[in-house]
């Protein structure tokens, strides 16, 4: 399964958004040159995440986009899902009856596929906008750092 940059695009403009606001709207151009992003592009994906409630746009002098709601209670998976970024890893629609094969049916690995895209939805379902501005994506896989990964960061 592979993310587009329409996806990763629209999460970077987010977090970086959320970074940078402090309240105050951030304007595009400013997230486009930090991420080095298209600013076409980023009027494009901002235009879906506004139509997806995920940000409000401020007119204006000064004027420029803010978050919606809270960096923490904006999901990852909220922002690939309003870019219309399908969270799938097979090639047929999740759910459908319908394969993807020639003769309409599923192929052996079929169910493989689609739970794999299940825990993806997930995952990406479990993180928020805070979680990644606050770096705590790796702590949230790998738990809290054992004694001897402690014992070598205190020494650092």
């Amino acid at each position: 399964m592979k993310l587009s940059t329409k996806g990763r695009y629209a999460v970077m403009a987010m977090v970086d958004l959320a970074t940078h606001s402090k309240g105050s709207p951030v304007a595009l151009a400013e997230i486009a040159d930090r991420q080095e992003i298209s600013l076409s592009y980023l009027e494009q994906l901002f235009a879906k995440l506004r139509r997806g409630s995920l940000v409000k746009s401020v007119r204006g002098p000064g004027g420029g986009y803010l978050l919606a709601r809270p960096a923490g209670d904006t999901r990852i998976s909220d922002i690939i899902l309003a870019v219309d970024e399908p969270i799938r890893a097979t090639r047929c629609q999740p759910g459908s009856p319908e394969g993807c094969r020639g003769n309409r049916t599923r192929c052996a690995t079929h169910d493989l596929w689609e739970e794999l895209g299940n825990h993806i939805h997930s995952y990406l379902s479990s993180v928020s906008v805070g979680d990644v501005c606050e770096r705590r994506v790796l702590t949230r896989l790998i738990g809290e750092p054992s004694e001897p990964r402690r014992a070598i960061a205190a020494a650092e």
